[in-house]
């Protein structure tokens, strides 16, 4: 988790990435921030994401995000 967070705040600084409820519907994570966020995610993690995994669902919070790496990780 130490992790994700640290690419959270590379990706994009000044945000309380650990409170934050929504991130896509908040306009935290926009188009070019996830393309920035999963290349960062697959080469830190070592993990396919694929676009049937880069969903609002999966990229809500920390902690769904954390949850699809610990999946993707899995497989």
């Amino acid at each position: 988790m130490e992790e994700l967070l640290k690419i959270l705040n590379d990706v994009k600084p000044g945000v309380d990435y650990e409170n934050e409820t929504d991130l896509i519907g908040h306009g935290v994570l926009d188009s070019i921030t996830m393309v920035t966020l999963v290349l960062q995610l697959s080469d830190e993690f070592d993990v396919d994401i694929t676009p049937v995994d880069i969903t609002p669902e999966n990229f809500k919070t920390v902690q769904t995000i954390y949850d699809m790496i610990k999946r993707l990780e899995d497989e």
